[in-house]
């Protein structure tokens, strides 16, 4: 491949990733209030989700009822 061609090459390439970095930015701006609220609904989510070690508590309480329920 001649220097030109890889020349060319590499320009047509960082053209592209430029044309695909302007569609993203494009799409972000036309749908940035929707991925705001979706980020907020996550965000609660997380927020009221189980620890670990919540998870645990009732998890030795289960198994104290299971153990409660065999021995009657």
């Amino acid at each position: 491949m001649t220097d030109t061609k890889m020349l060319q090459a590499i320009l047509d390439g960082q053209t592209t990733i430029k044309e695909d970095i302007k569609e993203v930015k494009e799409e972000v701006k036309k749908n940035g209030e929707r991925i705001d609220k979706l980020g907020m609904q996550l965000a609660e989510l997380e927020d009221d989700a189980p620890t670990t070690s919540e998870l645990d508590k009732v998890e030795k309480r289960v198994s104290k009822l299971e153990h409660q329920i065999t021995n009657n």
